[in-house]
C-alpha cells in the first residue's frame, strides 16, 4: 500500500509526464514582443551606428538567434540591433517561405515571426494590418482606417484623402505608397494653424506625418502620413517611419523634422493603452 507521501510524488510525476514529452522538465519558451521587434526593424536600419531601440533588445536577440540557427545570419550580427544585416536575413527567411514583394521586405509579419520561432519562442503583442478596404475612394487597410478615424475624432472634422495605400507606380511618392499604412491628405481650404493641428493629431495616434510643400518636391501642399509599425509597409515607408523616430523629415535629404513635436512618439497600439 502506497503511503500518502509516495502517492503525492507519483501523482506529480504522472502530471509532469502528461504535460511534458517524456516527463522531462523544460523551461517555458521565451517571449518575443512583436511591437518591439517591428519598432526596431524600422528604426535600427536608419541609425548611423549599432545603437539599440529601447525595450527591444531581448526580443530582437531571439529573432536573430533563430535566423542564425537557420544559417541566415552570421553570429557577428546577433547583437539585438535589427540593422540592415538582420533585415536582409529576415527577408531571406521570408523568401524561403515562398513570400515575394511586400511580404519579403525583411519587416516581420505575424505569420513569419511565429513560424521562425517554432520551438524557440512565443510571440506576444502581435500586430496585424488587417484586410484591405476602400475609404473615400482610396485603398487602406483596416488598421490604418481605424487610426485615421480616431485622428479625425480628435481633430473634429473629416479629412479629404488624395492617395491611399497599395498604390504602385506613383513616381513622386518614391514607393512609399506601394504598401500599407500610407496616406496623402488634402490641405486645400485649411488654415496654417489647422494644418499643424491635423499633423499633430495624426502623430498623436501613431502616424509619422508631415506637411509637404512644393519647395520639397514635385507636389502641391499636402500632408503625408505613414502608419508606424504597419507590417505591410513598403521599404520606403519603413525608412520614413524610422526617420521620424530619429527626428528627421522623412525626405531623401534626411533633414530635421519640420513638424509639430509630439512626445513621446507612440504607435497606434501604444496610443490605445494610454
Amino acid at each position: 500500500m502506497l503511503t500518502r507521501r509516495r502517492l503525492i510524488a507519483t501523482a506529480a510525476a504522472a502530471t509532469a509526464a502528461a504535460v511534458l514529452p517524456g516527463g522531462a522538465a523544460h523551461a517555458a519558451l521565451p517571449e518575443v514582443d512583436m511591437e518591439a521587434v517591428i519598432k526596431a526593424a524600422q528604426i535600427d536600419p536608419r541609425r548611423p551606428d549599432t545603437a539599440l531601440t529601447p525595450g527591444a533588445k531581448a526580443s530582437v536577440l531571439e529573432v536573430e538567434r533563430a535566423l542564425q540557427a537557420r544559417g541566415l545570419l552570421a553570429s557577428t550580427y546577433v547583437d539585438g540591433h535589427f540593422g540592415t544585416s538582420t533585415i536582409s536575413a529576415y527577408a531571406a527567411y521570408q523568401r524561403s517561405l515562398g513570400y515575394t514583394g511586400l511580404d519579403a521586405t525583411g519587416l516581420p509579419g505575424p505569420t513569419s515571426l511565429r513560424s521562425l520561432g517554432t520551438n524557440r519562442y512565443t510571440v506576444v503583442r502581435a500586430i496585424s494590418p488587417g484586410s484591405i478596404v476602400t475609404l473615400r475612394g482610396v485603398q487602406v487597410n483596416t488598421r490604418t482606417r481605424t487610426m485615421l478615424l480616431e485622428a479625425e475624432r480628435l481633430i473634429g472634422s473629416t479629412l479629404t484623402l488624395t492617395q491611399g495605400s497599395y498604390n504602385t507606380g506613383t513616381a513622386a511618392s518614391a514607393g512609399t505608397h506601394d504598401g500599407g499604412g500610407a496616406l496623402d491628405i488634402s490641405v486645400t481650404g485649411l488654415s496654417t494653424a489647422t494644418r499643424t493641428t491635423v499633423v499633430r493629431q495624426l502623430r498623436t495616434v501613431g502616424f509619422a506625418a508631415w506637411l509637404r510643400n512644393p519647395s520639397q518636391g514635385d507636389w502641391p501642399y499636402h500632408i503625408h502620413a505613414i502608419a508606424i509599425s504597419d507590417t505591410d509597409q513598403s521599404t520606403g515607408a519603413q525608412h520614413q517611419a524610422g526617420d521620424y523616430y530619429l527626428g528627421q523629415n522623412g525626405l531623401a535629404n534626411r533633414g530635421a523634422d519640420d513638424g509639430p513635436a509630439v512626445t513621446p512618439k507612440r504607435t497606434w497600439e501604444e496610443y490605445q493603452r494610454m
